[in-house]
């Protein structure tokens, strides 16, 4: 209990290490605060980026971020930390038009109830509070835009890797492609997810969420017959790799190429 109580503390503070960088208040402006309740009354902060030079005639992709462990909280601001400077930049906008919704889970609460430090996890039987709440606010905006609903997109780091695993696997049919990073996924789930495009990433000495946690999902795909996912093991690298991997200019190309038929 020690050893999990001590690695949850671990990840917490790493994150909000990294977090401790100046804002850009100009930068965030671009984000609008709002704020969802779903039909079980939880309230979800969330930011909502539109697409740059919006026109009412075209349809838009939709990408639903799940924040990391580090920036849960009830602000509406923290969840735009790192992402704000990859969404909202020039050349974002500028190459892949879309909504971006970014919602904030509370302290004491996971997108996925699970101990993220164990090598594996079978799936909550219930979705938990706060990813239910995101998957309403998902269906609430794309119905409310001119959404193009065959490019729905689902990305997320840490917490929110396992939260994305969490929420293709329970809708394995809503999402044209998912991007979750260094998190973990139900082993018994890879068959319900084998025909679907996703790229993963995962450090090869992280010691806060086993590598083994994407290694193995992804094998376990591959011996379902999926060949659609694509895993890219990051050497030498530990825990927090998101910069580095949202960086990466074939990491969008890849996901904004996804279409569902």
């Amino acid at each position: 209990m020690k050893k999990i109580l001590f690695t949850f503390i671990m990840l917490a503070i790493a994150t909000s290490i990294m977090a401790q960088q100046p804002v850009d208040v100009q930068l965030r402006k671009q984000f609008e605060k709002c704020y969802f309740t779903d039909t079980n009354n939880t309230v979800l902060p969330y930011r909502l980026l539109k697409p740059a030079n919006l026109d009412s005639t075209k349809s838009y992709p939709v990408v639903l971020f799940l924040h990391g462990a580090g920036e849960r909280g009830n602000d509406n601001e923290t969840q735009l930390t790192y992402m704000d400077k990859i969404f909202g930049s020039q050349s974002f906008k500028q190459k892949y038009p879309c909504y971006v919704i970014l919602p904030q889970c509370a302290e004491n609460y996971r997108w996925c109830e699970t101990d993220w430090t164990l090598p594996s996890h079978t799936m909550p039987d219930t979705i938990s509070v706060y990813l239910n709440a995101a998957n309403q606010l998902l269906d609430s905006i794309v119905k409310a835009v001119n959404a193009d609903t065959s490019r729905l997109y689902i990305t997320g780091m840490s917490m929110g890797g396992f939260g994305t695993w969490d929420l293709i696997s329970r809708y394995p049919k809503k999402f044209a492609a998912a991007l979750p990073i260094c998190g973990g996924a139900d082993l018994n789930m890879a068959c319900i997810l084998k025909d679907m495009p996703i790229k993963t990433f995962h450090g090869s000495t992280d010691k806060l969420v086993k590598v083994t946690r994407t290694r193995n999902m992804t094998i376990a795909i591959h011996k379902c017959g999926g060949n659609k996912i694509d895993y890219t093991e990051l050497t030498g690298k530990g825990h927090l790799i998101w910069n580095q991997v949202y960086n990466m200019p074939s990491t969008f190309q890849w996901l904004f190429a996804q279409k569902k038929n």
